[in-house]
């Protein structure tokens, strides 16, 4: 029989053994790019607790497994910087290429990768030293970039050439290129890395991939201009920012079909789950916002100020 004193006792040791960086809430990192910088949220307190001046239009954000380091591309300034979550400030810039927007970094917390718009390539750094380790030719004009939960593949949305391609990250090769809808953006995998879902643009659609094979699964219509996605409740749903309507489509990933279209903010671009796995934030362009929306009900339940031009694009909350 369970004893009501033994829970006691147990919640007592594990907030003794856990630290307060461990127990807190994690932090939404928000580019803003027509500010040149940085907004982070404290998704416990839901409001802006710090706003970081980052140069360069910051665009993309990733954050290191750990949740140490928080990096934003930085296109015009040619490269990314490097925030330190614990200390809220700029620690270093990296420079990279002339077009750098999309970045990743991989969950094994040994690379970083980048994206560059102009030169149609994907460049591998090293996440501790921060240098360069190999540049890699991809498609016209990539972007989105998403890594395996095993850290072996990276996928990158190639949008001029209306394909995404996988890349071999220990060969350093692209093993797979396929075409999917027009213009192809923001990218997501589900939590097994066994399908990938690309965001199409000037298609109005989102492609379904099996990763293994880089197999066509389905092609889901949605709204106006989807820009970027979010997996949520255990990858049952899937959200898709899109940008013309001012809306949120959802699509039930079992059956591939819209089940709900969510109104937030002025031109949404960005999309983040919390780890809770319930609450997904959306960075809002024209408003300079951040929409809340609850995943289970399917309803917005707050909105945070950010900053002029919220982007966040890529993975902007901590795990």
């Amino acid at each position: 029989m369970f004893n009501p004193a033994f829970r006691a006792i147990a919640l007592t040791v594990a907030s003794a053994v856990l630290s307060p960086a461990a127990i807190a809430a994690p932090f939404a990192y928000i580019s803003n790019q027509l500010a040149d910088s940085v907004a982070i949220i404290d998704t416990a307190q839901s409001k802006t607790i710090a706003t970081v001046a980052v140069t360069g239009k910051p665009a993309g954000v990733a954050l290191s497994p750990d949740g140490h380091y928080c990096y934003v591309s930085t296109p015009e300034a040619k490269g990314f910087a490097v925030l330190d979550t614990a200390k809220h400030a700029v620690i270093a810039t990296v420079a990279v290429s002339e077009g750098a927007l999309g970045i990743a970094a991989s969950p094994d917390g040994t690379r970083i990768y980048v994206a560059d718009w102009y030169r149609n390539t994907v460049t591998a750094l090293d996440a501790h030293s921060l240098k360069t380790i190999a540049s890699l030719a991809v498609g016209e004009s990539p972007s989105g970039l998403v890594v395996s939960p095993d850290s072996r593949w990276l996928y990158v949305a190639n949008r001029i050439s209306n394909s995404v391609a996988k890349i071999d990250t220990e060969k350093w090769q692209v093993t797979n290129t396929v075409s999917v809808g027009k213009h192809p953006f923001g990218l997501v995998l589900d939590s097994r890395g066994e399908r990938l879902y690309a965001a199409n643009v000037k298609s109005d659609d989102v492609t379904v991939l099996e990763t293994a094979r880089m197999k066509h699964l389905a092609t889901v219509k949605v709204n106006m201009l989807p820009y970027a996605l979010s997996l949520a409740q255990n990858d049952s749903r899937l959200l898709v920012t899109n940008q013309d309507d001012n809306s949120v489509s959802v699509v039930d990933t079992a059956t591939l079909k819209e089940i709900a279209l969510i109104d937030v903010g002025g031109k949404p671009e960005g999309i983040s789950t919390h780890p809770d796995d319930r609450h997904v934030y959306v960075a809002n362009w024209f408003d300079g916002t951040v929409s809340v929306i609850d995943a289970r009900i399917l309803k917005v339940t707050g909105t945070i100020k950010a900053g002029e031009g919220s982007r966040a694009f890529g993975q902007f909350i901590g795990k």
